[in-house]
């Protein structure tokens, strides 16, 4: 990788750590499935408008949009619906802590598939990188550890479904990223609208500026903006292979 590369990989952390205060505001007054709408929602259109105006067509074969669907249930549904449940009962800062897991099981998952062995010095550089996390954010974080389980539990089930969305999402990295977050976010979307529909009822919600500037800034920037430098990086950490 080069320095582009790490840059992008710096501004990536600072997007998605920054979600966490987007979503912990939405969800003042958004229900977790309606804000997980909301976010692939605002994120879909916005990148398939991208997507367009970049000149780049949508796939249609179905085996791509199988991947799309994969993909977008390990990446985007899954995660970002335990989530949203999760830190109604949790701070920011524990749930950032506990999300920081994700490349500790990222390098287990990798090992476990065959695509990259795990060695004493990525397993430290690992452990080195969530003990910093824990460090920026403050050790007062902890201190709430182990009064919510299964809150706990659900953004660490995150973090696994992230590992597993991260093996997986290597065989796009033939697409133009706009083009695979598009499809990832479009899927995801309508993972989470039969949902959403049934058990938030949105309609009838009372939605203040506040919470729809928290949405916009999750959807636009850690959402549509996140995932595209993370396909960019994707693509470039090894060589491209075909998805079609």
């Amino acid at each position: 990788m080069t320095g582009r590369e790490y840059g992008l990989m710096g501004v990536l952390a600072v997007l998605w750590g920054v979600s966490f205060f987007f979503s912990k505001v939405a969800l003042a007054e958004l229900p977790p499935f309606s804000l997980v709408l909301g976010r692939f929602g605002i994120a879909a259109l916005a990148l398939l408008l991208a997507a367009r105006l970049g000149g780049h067509r949508m796939p249609c074969s179905p085996r791509v949009w199988a991947g799309f669907f994969v993909l977008g249930a390990l990446n985007s549904f899954i995660p970002f619906g335990l989530i949203a449940w999760g830190q109604v009962q949790l701070t920011s800062g524990l749930a950032s802590i506990l999300n920081a897991s994700t490349p500790l099981f990222t390098a287990l998952v990798a090992h476990a598939w065959g695509d990259e062995r795990l060695t004493s010095n990525r397993l430290a550089g690992v452990l080195v990188g969530l003990a910093g996390v824990c460090v920026l954010i403050g050790p007062g974080a902890l201190g709430h550890l182990g009064a919510h389980t299964l809150a706990e539990l659900a953004i660490l089930g995150a973090a696994v479904s992230y590992a597993f969305a991260g093996t997986y999402g290597r065989r796009f990295r033939a697409m133009p990223p706009v083009v695979a977050v598009a499809g990832m976010m479009t899927t995801a979307a309508l993972m989470a609208l039969p949902v959403a529909l049934v058990v938030d009822r949105p309609w009838t919600l009372d939605v203040g500026a506040r919470t729809w500037g928290a949405l916009l800034g999750l959807a636009l920037l850690s959402t549509a903006l996140g995932f595209v430098i993370y396909f960019r990086v994707l693509a470039t950490a090894a060589p491209p292979t075909s998805c079609s």
